[in-house]
């Protein structure tokens, strides 16, 4: 009679599909970024003349510098910070405290008011840009953006705070804490994963916004980087190459961010699905 797998085999097997599929996935996901920037290297004669797999003959590395000082990236890219560095933390912030509230100060209705804030997830974002303009006609972007953060911001701290043992707010209250010590002293620090995860997903939604700001920042010098990259498109050519080698400049903020809080990031979303 056959002998049946043993476990270790059938653990190993496990494991080898599992990375199996993780580096099939990670291919997948870098073959365009590859492709982006190989792009980027290649002159505009190469371009027109090979293939768009071909790989070029000379890297142009100067297409970089080009694309900066042609594109105004520059401009682009301090709105865009600007925009991010203000939005993120305040809408963390709102969304933290409202999590707060929800989650740790008994509030009457509690999981109505939550249900009420997930119906914003619901709206599309199109189904808003009528109103937007009849009522703002000239609207802050950056609390536009807040407001349509504050749905998915509030689902995902609600859950990491629920994880929080009621315990340490007892302990706070007996320590004389009041709410607002017990927010800053007690969950706040705790939920150091969740905020980084929310810092991360929030950074890179606010970066890559592209259609509220090219309806609503319409001047040049107010633009942000996805509508200044429309620079390098026109009506008869675009240049591809300029036009890659700023989306590669575009998204060095966007890694530095997610290599800052990476290491809290995993446990941060673990944390805030289980609650």
């Amino acid at each position: 009679m056959a002998q049946s797998p043993s476990p270790t085999f059938g653990r190993a097997a496990s494991r080898f599909a599992t990375y199996a599929v993780l580096v099939l996935g990670s291919i997948l996901f870098l073959v365009p970024v590859f492709y982006v920037l190989m792009t980027a290297l290649k002159s505009r004669h190469d371009l027109a003349s090979m293939p768009f797999f071909a790989l070029p003959p000379s890297l142009h590395f100067e297409n970089f510098p080009k694309a900066w000082t042609d594109g105004s990236l520059g401009t682009y890219i301090g709105n865009s910070a600007l925009i991010s560095v203000v939005k993120v933390p305040l809408g963390v912030l709102v969304e933290a405290l409202a999590a707060f509230a929800l989650t740790r100060m008994d509030l009457k209705g509690a999981v109505t008011i939550f249900m009420v804030f997930l119906v914003g997830m619901m709206i599309p974002m199109q189904a808003t840009l009528v109103p937007l303009n009849v009522f703002l006609n000239n609207p802050g972007i950056i609390f536009v953006y807040i407001g349509f953060g504050i749905p998915f911001g509030i689902l995902i701290l609600r859950g990491f705070f629920r994880t929080i043992p009621k315990e340490l707010d007892e302990a706070a209250v007996i320590d004389g804490c009041g709410d607002g010590q017990r927010f800053l002293k007690v969950i706040l620090p705790l939920a150091k994963p969740a905020v980084a995860a929310l810092f991360i997903l929030d950074f890179l939604s606010t970066w890559n916004e592209f259609l509220l700001a090219q309806i609503f920042l319409t001047k040049d010098s107010m633009k942000t980087i996805t509508t200044g990259l429309m620079t390098f498109v026109g009506q008869h050519l675009t240049d591809y190459t300029l036009l890659n080698a700023g989306v590669v400049l575009s998204m060095i903020p966007s890694i530095v961010v997610y290599m800052v809080f990476q290491k809290q990031f995993v446990s941060g979303i673990a944390g805030a699905v289980k609650g």
